[in-house]
């Protein structure tokens, strides 16, 4: 035959009692639990009480805070366009400097070819002068 089971709250209830180890665990672990549910609670409380405080003192104090760290990026930006200037400077510099070795090595050269030139020039103008001097002369 079936056994019956009153219903109700005994239903709802196991038919074996739990083992000792079972109540030893319950009752070691039950504290830790509380303790560890008790520490979050008071790590909520004081995030909350620490963004109550903070919040307006950083309301009050952004007028300087923002200004401030506005300034320190620009000194930030000022040095490092100052050394990328100065490096640019010296790398420019020092291209001349080269061009210019480059420039005096085949300077003997050049220069001996513009004296030619000149030279040159200058027996043409007295040509061109000692013709014009007899033009005049005969016209008069």
């Amino acid at each position: 035959m079936a056994e019956h089971r009153p219903e109700g709250l005994k239903g709802l209830l196991p038919e074996k009692a739990p083992s000792k180890s079972q109540v030893l665990a319950v009752v070691a672990v039950l504290p830790i639990g509380g303790l560890l549910l008790l520490l979050s609670g008071v790590t909520l409380t004081a995030s909350v009480v620490g963004l109550a405080v903070a919040t307006p003192l950083f309301l009050l104090f952004s007028p300087v805070l923002v200004p401030a760290a506005i300034a320190i990026g620009l000194a930030v930006t000022g040095f490092l366009a100052s050394g990328a200037f100065g490096l640019t400077g010296v790398s420019s510099l020092s291209c001349f400097m080269e061009h210019a070795r480059r420039v005096m090595s085949k300077a003997p050269e050049q220069l001996e070819l513009a004296r030619q030139r000149m030279a040159e020039a200058a027996g043409q103008v007295g040509q061109r002068t000692k013709e014009a001097s007899q033009g005049v002369q005969g016209r008069t």
